[in-house]
């Protein structure tokens, strides 16, 4: 009885050091998600492995749909620390990270971002409205009083203030942020601007389908996650068109313009000041769990949330970010610094 209870005691304890030894297996800080927070996690990535003894973390940049569902996949040093996102977490994916054992997650809410039509600097201007731009992209359009596939093949068939040239637009992929914020913020708007579609209202699938559902005749192209790429095509075909962050927009100034959407310019000012109507939050999640185990991430959370960092004249500014109002920022400092749970 005597060697079975010391058995025991043994087996215990080297699974208690086999569980210590894997939380410690990881010392550098795992961050993946959202394209357009990317360059402002990369940069307080940078700046926290040169200003402390904390290895630089490792950022990937997966998309905001593609990284929640990374983290949420569990808790140990094989997951994700951090997921950054151009979309505020949905209850759903909240409910799956509690299903596989995340169930406290810190939401930090970073500053704002605003979604840009970019195109070459060689190419015609572009100014635009919701309506015109739900009408260039949708699957289905309202035409004499119903809907059908869309017909449209030039801009100027929009509108005769258009230009000339052919409809082809360079997007994110459905697992984006900038696609769920682009979705939301200009196709939703742009169709209930069409009492046909507005009517559908009672049929919430027909609706949704609607408002939501992008064309698949080369129009409108899934351009993958690398806005690099989306750049480099814009450069090589003058006419197109690109969806991406304003940020992106900013830091490639000498190669593309934005689009006037509503007669607003995309600029640092007009975000800022809510007149440019394509606007969203920009957020990042921690996983409370890994605090403590993985080295760094309070430290890190604290770089990303300070003055010098996301304050009005913070090196994240000179990267695209507008921060939050002063108020607000103060706020979310205080709650990022403590790591209070998200409550959804």
């Amino acid at each position: 009885m005597f060697k079975k209870t010391l058995l025991a005691t043994a087996i215990v304890a080297v699974a208690g050091v086999a569980a210590a030894s894997a939380a410690s297996a990881r010392d550098q800080i795992r961050i993946v998600g959202s394209s357009t927070v990317f360059p402002f996690s990369t940069a307080v990535a940078e700046n926290f492995g040169k200003t402390t003894s904390f290895k630089t973390p490792v950022v990937e940049s997966t998309g905001s749909g593609g990284g929640i569902k990374l983290f949420c996949t569990g808790v140990g040093v094989d997951f994700p620390d951090i997921t950054n996102s151009s979309r505020r977490i949905k209850k759903s994916e909240v409910e799956t990270c509690a299903k596989n054992g995340v169930k406290e997650i810190v939401e930090v809410r970073v500053g704002f971002d605003g979604i840009a039509l970019g195109q070459s600097k060689a190419g015609a201007d572009l100014a635009v409205t919701k309506k015109q731009i739900f009408m260039a992209l949708a699957k289905q359009v309202p035409v004499d009083g119903k809907l059908v596939a869309n017909p449209y093949t030039m801009w100027n068939q929009i509108s005769a203030e258009l230009p000339a040239t052919k409809i082809e637009v360079l997007g994110p992929p459905p697992t984006s942020g900038t696609r769920d914020a682009f979705v939301e913020l200009v196709m939703h708007e742009g169709a209930d601007e069409f009492p046909e579609i507005k009517a559908l209202k009672g049929d919430k699938a027909a609706y949704a389908a609607a408002r939501e559902t992008m064309r698949e005749d080369g129009a409108f192209i899934e351009a993958g996650e690398n806005d690099n790429l989306i750049v480099q095509k814009l450069e090589a075909n003058p006419t197109a068109v690109g969806i991406f962050g304003f940020s992106f927009l900013d830091q490639n100034a000498d190669k593309i313009k934005g689009a006037t959407i509503g007669g607003i310019s995309p600029t640092f000012e007009a975000i800022a000041d809510g007149s440019y109507g394509v606007s969203r939050s920009l957020f990042f999640y921690v996983k409370k769990a890994h605090v403590g185990v993985v080295p760094g991430i309070k430290e890190y959370v604290s770089e990303f949330v300070s003055e010098k960092a996301a304050g009005n004249e913070g090196y994240l500014a000179d990267k695209g970010l507008i921060p939050l109002p002063d108020a607000e920022r103060a706020e979310m400092r205080k709650s990022a610094v403590s790591m209070s749970p998200l409550s959804m």
